[in-house]
């Protein structure tokens, strides 16, 4: 599979088709008798054959060996501190919790063995929910392939660059961008600097998509253009192999004798995709008040209830703030989603303090939060001319559904066990009228 130079296609959703080979794709039909080539003919579905039209994902595929050559004797593997829900190690946090960045394993870490499941809900056997989990990589996977079987992947890198090598070609992203993974795509992760962290968010419902934007009209947010899916890129090896799969909360392997990258051309839309979080475009007041959150929507997993989410992917990036006698930073509240939410790089402006790149913090439904004392103090008394958020990017993954953690992101000593102390030193300032 050659990687350099790497060349992108751009579009979200867009029906696509690449080869690496001139020839290698049919014309005029999917499933010719002969494939060209001497290729097999293989349909990847991403949803059921007949959602609607805006909905459907599937991508057809020409590979040197069909995926069924090697999807067979499947032993339990382990799963390591991966997590699936329902979980329920431990009982739901009744209060707010917050995370220092987890501690590096001892051992040599990939992609996946790495991973750590902080908190889940839903279930994903009925493919409703979705799990926030962290990544801690200290080498490639060499001869590993992976596919999640229960939902679509979103990664974040928070430290290092990564190479996704992928059915549909190669991506490569780095801190601030993020890549997804398609449900059923087979893939492996390379490092590109010594060692790797971030976050990941396993969605077990509808398949991720660009909110609607109402009247904010047909430009602005997350662009279409700005979506990058890879070109056709192949691997035609007889090496020893492991490929794993997370199918109805579980980890699974076999043993291959060549890649399963060895797909020569393809067509469709149900691919994997990278965005430049820098490339948002924010929308914001320029009277007064501050907007609701919502409206630092990346994308979005939709819930039967419109308007409701089963996942929220929402970022905060540089940006200016010009509200006029407007207390500026997120406003105190009580939320009806659950909120799990990481710092990329920078200081987050609701939070001074406490909360590092790296970490993480969730305030599920209905449990109050907001600013702390210094930032409250510092937005109270600032002078409220223009003023211009720069090198800070924080995320939400947010959930119409709680979050229960895990019995590892409730035993590492990097859970704060003083965080709600934040809010104490929030005193008393009523001055009512006397007389």
């Amino acid at each position: 599979m050659s990687h350099d130079p790497l060349r992108y296609q751009s579009g979200f959703g867009n029906e696509f088709e690449s080869e690496a080979v001139p020839g290698a794709l049919p014309r005029g039909r999917n499933n010719p008798q002969t494939p060209p080539l001497g290729l097999y003919t293989e349909q990847l579905s991403g949803t059921a054959f007949t959602v609607p039209n805006d909905r459907n994902r599937r991508t057809w595929m020409y590979r040197i060996r069909p995926s069924v050559r090697h999807a067979w004797r499947f032993s339990p593997a382990p799963d390591h501190l991966i997590r699936s829900a329902p979980c329920r190690e431990q009982d739901p946090p009744i209060g707010q919790l917050r995370w220092n960045p987890p501690p590096w394993p001892d051992e040599p870490t990939t992609f996946l063995t790495g991973l750590r499941t902080v908190a889940t809900n839903g279930d994903a056997h009925l493919q409703t929910g979705m799990a926030a989990h962290v990544y801690m990589a200290t080498q490639s996977m060499e001869e590993q392939y992976f596919y999640c079987a229960d939902g679509e992947l979103l990664v974040v890198p928070q430290e290092g660059r990564l190479r996704f090598r992928t059915e549909c070609g190669v991506l490569e992203i780095g801190v601030g961008e993020i890549a997804v993974m398609p449900r059923g795509m087979v893939f492996a992760v390379d490092l590109l600097d010594e060692r790797a962290r971030g976050y990941v968010c396993e969605n077990y419902g509808t398949l991720l998509e660009l909110p609607e934007r109402g009247p904010i009209g047909a430009n602005g947010l997350a662009n279409p253009r700005d979506f990058l899916s890879p070109v056709a890129a192949y691997e035609d090896t007889d090496t020893q192999g492991e490929l794993y799969v997370k199918f109805d909360g579980k980890l699974f392997v076999v043993e291959t004798d060549h890649s399963p990258l060895d797909v020569v051309a393809w067509h469709g839309n149900h691919v994997p995709y990278s965005y430049d979080l820098r490339k948002f475009n924010t929308m914001g007041s320029i009277s007064y008040d501050h907007p609701d959150p919502s409206i630092f929507t990346v994308l979005t997993s939709p819930s039967p209830d419109a308007g409701v989410a089963n996942i929220d992917f929402v970022i905060f990036g540089d940006r200016w703030l010009v509200a006029d006698d407007t207390f500026r930073p997120p406003w105190y509240h009580k939320n009806i989603m659950s909120e799990f939410m990481g710092i990329l790089y920078g200081v987050y402006d609701a939070k001074e303090e406490g909360f590092s790149p790296g970490g993480m913090s969730l305030h599920n439904m209905y449990f109050p939060h907001g600013p702390d004392h210094d930032a409250w103090l510092k937005a109270t008394q600032h002078d409220l001319t223009p003023q211009k958020l720069t090198d800070t990017m924080s995320f939400m993954f947010e959930s119409r559904y709680p979050l229960v953690p895990t019995g590892w992101a409730g035993e590492i000593p990097a859970l704060q066990d003083d965080y709600p102390s934040v809010w104490h030193s929030l005193e008393r300032h009523f001055d009512p009228p006397t007389g």
